[in-house]
């Protein structure tokens, strides 16, 4: 919810299936989430971003999510980067 998103190239790895991560996968279980963490903390951690802020999304605070960074540079053979968006707006449905 606050991340970045990337555009990828795949690169054809076999021994991947040819596949690749499909998102950044959870650091936190939402319980967990909703435990530590409270809306002043996502409100902090989503600044600059239009999405709603309240208890229900707790769990959905971007610390709750791997860095985004680390695991395309753990797939560095399986992707090439084409393009890196910034949200500024996200919808949960």
């Amino acid at each position: 919810m606050g991340a970045k998103s990337y555009i990828v190239e795949g690169l054809g790895n076999e021994e991947s299936f040819f596949s690749c991560s499909h998102g950044a996968g959870r650091r936190l279980g939402r319980n967990e989430a909703k435990r530590i963490y409270s809306v002043a903390d996502l409100e902090e951690q989503t600044k600059g971003i239009e999405c709603p802020k309240d208890e229900a999304r707790i769990d959905e605070i971007p610390v709750a999510y791997k860095d985004i960074d680390q695991v395309m540079e753990n797939q560095w053979d399986l992707v090439k980067i084409k393009h890196t968006l910034k949200q500024g707006l996200n919808i949960k449905g």
